[in-house]
């Protein structure tokens, strides 16, 4: 058999899993008019956010629910079987991972 015929097969299929792999861990963050942090929360249901709250505190965890004043998160990071529930106009910024490292 003659290998030489194959020299660009590993290029090639680096090129694809690379390009896979950059699809699979890429996610979008993004704002349309009349968005709001409830809104944006919700978008982020099941998903692992931190919220910066008013003071620069910051709490990670998943969003299990959000109502008209409040959010549950769970999974608390750092701090095993606990969650909370934060008052949604105690929340200056909601900051979602877009992507993981290469």
């Amino acid at each position: 058999m003659n290998y030489m015929n194959y020299k660009w097969l590993p290029g090639t299929m680096l090129a694809f899993c690379m390009a896979g792999l950059q699809l699979a861990s890429a996610a979008e963050l993004s704002i349309k008019s009349g968005d709001s942090i409830p809104k944006i929360l919700e978008d982020n249901k099941s998903k692992r956010v931190t919220v910066r709250l008013q003071g620069n505190d910051e709490m990670t965890g998943t969003v299990k629910m959000v109502t008209k004043d409040l959010v549950h998160l769970g999974e608390l990071a750092g701090r095993d079987y606990f969650d909370a529930v934060i008052e949604l106009n105690k929340i200056s910024a909601v900051i979602v991972r877009t992507r993981t490292k290469e």
